[in-house]
C-alpha cells in the first residue's frame, strides 16, 4: 500500500513539476529550410498504408466468429 502511495505522489510531483521545467528550458527557433523533402511524393503512399491497416483493423475486430471457446 506505501509503495502505491508513493508512486501517486511521484506521478503528481511529476504533473507539477512539468510546466516549470519546460518554461526554464531555453527556447530555441528553427532556420530556413534550405531544401525540400527528399521522400518525394510518399506521403500518399503512407496515407494510404494506413487507411488499408484501418480497414483491416476492423475487418479483424468484427470478424464473424461468435463459436464458444469452453464447451
Amino acid at each position: 500500500m506505501k509503495i502505491r502511495n508513493l508512486a501517486a505522489a511521484a506521478a503528481a510531483l511529476t504533473l507539477v513539476a512539468a510546466p516549470a521545467v519546460a518554461q526554464a528550458a531555453p527556447q530555441r527557433t528553427a532556420g530556413p529550410a534550405e531544401e525540400g523533402s527528399e521522400m518525394g511524393g510518399s506521403s500518399w503512399i503512407l496515407a494510404i498504408l494506413a487507411f488499408a491497416a484501418i480497414i483491416g483493423a476492423i475487418v479483424i475486430a468484427v470478424d464473424g466468429d461468435d463459436d464458444p471457446v469452453s464447451p
